[in-house]
């Protein structure tokens, strides 16, 4: 056990790229997760780790040598997770989802899961952050949009149209613009977690055409700019989950869907496991289940598309 352990704490440091980070991931202290490298590294007689002031990182022997302990920590995950799970899942689920789609989408699906699994306790963080589910102890984690390279497995949930729209009283006094290039004369209420905020961009890959946006209103979260386009603030673009109840009511009305073909998509994320947890399988299997076919947040106002086009 005690070689088990320094292997553990070689991949934990290794993975975090941090003796810290590898720590808190073990809930040990960096001493004793500096002493296990140490010991480690001393029985091999191989340097594993560069270590500087600000980062530490991999040397060649090293990346050879997580590579095969890797499968050791596979292998013994894998056997303690089959004597576990025969009973069922169970035990603490922690999900990261943003907030925006957590408060109005993920919190009833989440209701209905800890229902359907009493012995699953859920630990659930909202954040529009982008967290590292390793470093800070995530089971998994729901992302809207582009996925960037990394390690983590991401199985689609479901797809998420996007939708510019605005309030009657505004399409009233400014009138509605009836090609994207018009938006260059309207109040454009601005979205900080979009890639770009001031770029809105319309049409597919092959006929794409990106419009600069103006507007004296940026807001950190979906939610918030639904709500000044709700007030007559200007028009925004938004995932449509989040606009979906406003829209349905006529409290906000769809522009430009002619022209709006661009989806995103929700993805479950969760660390590369060869056995993964229980927990976590039947919580993504439940996802998706929930959000197959056609999502409720595109239903009862697509096809009213007054003042689109």
């Amino acid at each position: 056990m005690d070689r088990f352990d320094e292997i553990n704490a070689f991949a934990a440091v290794a993975d975090a790229r941090s003796f810290t980070q590898g720590a808190r991931r073990l809930g040990v202290s960096s001493a004793q997760v500096s002493k296990l490298v140490a010991r480690l590294e001393n029985r091999l007689g191989a340097r594993l780790l560069n270590r500087t002031t600000r980062d530490v990182s991999l040397t060649d022997t090293g990346r050879a040598y997580l590579e095969r302990a890797r499968n050791v920590l596979d292998d013994f995950e894998a056997l303690e997770g089959s004597v576990r799970d025969q009973s069922g899942p169970k035990g603490l689920l922690k999900i990261s989802a943003p907030v925006s789609f957590g408060a109005s989408q993920l919190t009833p699906a989440l209701l209905d899961f800890a229902a359907a699994y009493p012995e699953v306790s859920l630990d659930v963080s909202a954040t529009d952050r982008m967290v590292s589910l390793v470093e800070e102890g995530f089971d998994v984690g729901v992302r809207i949009g582009e996925l960037g390279d990394s390690s983590l497995i991401a199985r689609k949930l479901a797809a998420v149209r996007m939708v510019t729209c605005a309030s009657p009283g505004y399409l009233q006094a400014a009138g509605a613009p009836a090609t994207p290039d018009d938006l260059a004369k309207h109040e454009a209420i601005l979205d900080n977690n979009m890639r770009d905020p001031t770029v809105w961009s319309y049409g597919g890959h092959a006929d794409r055409h990106d419009v600069r946006v103006h507007g004296r209103l940026k807001f950190g979260g979906a939610d918030a700019c639904v709500a000044a386009a709700r007030r007559g603030l200007g028009v925004t673009r938004t995932p449509a989950f989040a606009a979906a109840e406003d829209l349905r009511a006529g409290r906000l009305v769809p522009l430009l869907c002619a022209y709006e073909v661009q989806v995103i998509h929700v993805h479950a994320v969760y660390p590369h496991a060869r056995h993964l947890a229980a927990k976590v399988r039947v919580f993504v299997d439940f996802l998706a289940a929930r959000y197959a076919g056609e999502p409720e947040w595109h239903l009862g106002w697509g096809e009213a598309k007054t003042s689109t086009r």
